[in-house]
């Protein structure tokens, strides 16, 4: 009997011996499945897209996010193409690499083109794996996070390659507004690809690796005759200083990695919170905010230096800084809160507002409203700029962008006229007759129909024209009409302007206003939605 037990519990034994093989065997081919995957295109494609000065997707992807927090998902999705030899060729990942992470210790859905697998073009499964990381960040209410490097639709599959583009599309669409939406252009994002970035709240370029264009120089040269680089037509610069698509400029990739980094930290997970917290500090001392505007009203300064004196530690993060510079936009916190910062340079342009600008202002004020993050507007701008090339260019229409944008929020919304507030840029500027919760003045404001110059000669015309010394006549009239109406009391006697104020109080009172509008609550008629001035 003995012996009996004795061979069954060597059978049992060897049993488990087999078994744990078994399974050891499974978990080696595992792994050296994932190996293959992880080499992407393979060593050669890899060595190609290192010498171009570019990080492989897996490397852009764990530069990015917390250490070890990186979890992939769908490695082993394969393309479905059968037509023009597609069946013999494997694509590892199918040249997208999708998963989870962590920034700051806060989750995001991230994905990532791999150039180095068939150039990263986009088929049907490519795209499916997107849409799902996609889907996933809009049921966990997380930002997604996507980094292009693709040559484009992947031919081979004709139009599923088509499909997948617009199903990307549709998810950007109805993801906005509701988690932030943040795309790389690291590398070529030609056609219809370049829609998915534009549909998107930030986008990152970096010095000459980013390449952004709906036709590339190829078909520009054969239909239109013109010779033009990559880097001319659609590279980092053009499109973060000409046409305004990109929002944050960087010269390395890790640079833009940092950019994001901070971006994610002003910014909220999703639109039914706020953003995170910090702890209070005071704006740098070396500053005084008392003596940054010059004494001739005709003579600029920087508004970034007003705001850095009203912004916890002096730290503004300017999103779209090399374009239309006229309008300075950005996050910043006081007293630990995230606030959005919306303010005329005068600087560029004497601060007007143009097409340019005002499509600049009213996205911004369109994303603080959607996130929950209070919009603070330093105004100081002569109008509207004048001229037939804006006429033709819309910028009745582009300047209604902001009228509509400031009037449709509901979030704390706080004005600081510094100095000009003239015509239809002071009511544009959220005025309190566009729905303002405070407006501050300081004494240097001048909130008038037009500036105090064009305005006497229309008014005084006839005394001007009659005196025998028309240059002193002319300057009696501008003086006459600074006195009754550039300057801030008139509006302030109307209840236009809550307080005028000195400009060493404006961080105090604008910290008293947030704290008072904490709670605020604004309501809206029913309705589908409205119709912006697009």
């Amino acid at each position: 009997m003995f012996l009996q037990n004795e061979g069954c519990r060597k059978m049992t034994t060897q049993y488990k011996s087999n078994t744990m093989t078994d399974l050891e065997k499974n978990i080696q081919a595992l792994r050296e499945k994932k190996a293959v995957v992880e080499k992407g295109g393979g060593e050669a494609a890899i060595e190609k897209q290192e010498a171009m000065g570019k990080l492989t997707a897996r490397k852009r992807i764990l530069s990015l996010l917390d250490p070890d927090s990186f979890h992939e998902y769908d490695m082993f999705v394969k393309h479905d193409g059968r037509d023009f030899g597609m069946d013999k060729k494997d694509f590892p990942g199918d040249g997208v690499v999708t998963g989870t992470g962590t920034i700051f210790g806060a989750p995001v859905c991230i994905y990532a083109q791999d150039f180095t697998v068939a150039g990263g073009s986009l088929g049907l499964q490519h795209a499916r794996k997107i849409t799902k990381i996609m889907d996933h960040a809009l049921k966990m209410k997380c930002p997604i996070i996507g980094i292009n490097d693709s040559g484009g639709a992947r031919i081979q599959e004709g139009v599923q390659a088509l499909a997948g583009y617009g199903e990307i599309f549709y998810r950007n669409t109805i993801a906005s507004g509701v988690i932030p939406q943040i795309s790389l252009i690291l590398g070529p994002c030609a056609g219809g690809a370049v829609y998915s970035p534009a549909l998107t709240d930030f986008v990152f370029v970096v010095e000459n690796i980013s390449k952004m264009f709906i036709t590339g120089p190829n078909v520009i040269k054969t239909v239109l005759g013109e010779d033009i680089s990559m880097e001319d037509l659609g590279g980092a610069r053009v499109h973060a200083e000409i046409t305004g698509n990109a929002h944050f400029y960087a010269t390395s990739e890790q640079e833009c990695f940092d950019q994001i980094k901070r971006l994610v930290s002003f910014i909220p997970w999703n639109n039914t919170t706020k953003a995170k917290s910090i702890e209070p500090q005071d704006p740098s001392t070396k500053l005084n905010i008392g003596g940054i505007i010059p004494a001739d009203p005709k003579l600029p300064y920087d508004v970034r230096d007003i705001i850095q004196c009203l912004v916890d530690d002096s730290d503004f993060l300017e999103v779209q800084e090399l374009w239309a510079a006229n309008m300075v936009i950005g996050f910043g916190r006081m007293d630990g809160e995230t606030v959005g910062f919306v303010a005329n340079q005068p600087m560029v342009l004497a601060g007007v507002l143009d097409c340019d600008s005002s499509d600049k202002a009213a996205r911004f004020i369109r994303f603080c409203d959607s996130f929950n993050i209070p919009i603070i507007t330093l105004e100081d701008m002569p109008g509207y700029l004048p001229g037939v090339d804006q006429e033709h260019a819309g910028v009745i229409r582009h300047g209604a962008k902001v009228l509509y944008a400031y009037s449709e929020a509901t979030v704390p919304k706080i004005t600081v006229i510094l100095r000009k507030a003239y015509g239809g840029g002071y009511i544009a500027m959220n005025s309190r007759h566009l729905g303002a919760d405070f407006t501050f003045a300081w004494p240097t404001a001048e909130i008038a129909v037009m500036g105090p110059e064009g305005a006497a000669n229309i008014i005084f015309r006839k005394e001007i024209m009659e005196a025998e010394d028309q240059d002193v006549m002319r300057q009696q009239k501008v003086k006459e009409y600074i006195e009754k109406f550039a300057n801030p009391y008139v509006a302030a006697s109307k209840g236009f302007i809550d307080s005028v104020i000195e400009p060493k109080e404006t961080r105090s009172l604008l910290l008293h206003a947030l704290k008072l509008s904490v709670l605020k609550e604004e309501y809206r008629p029913a309705k589908k939605h409205g119709l912006p001035p697009f």
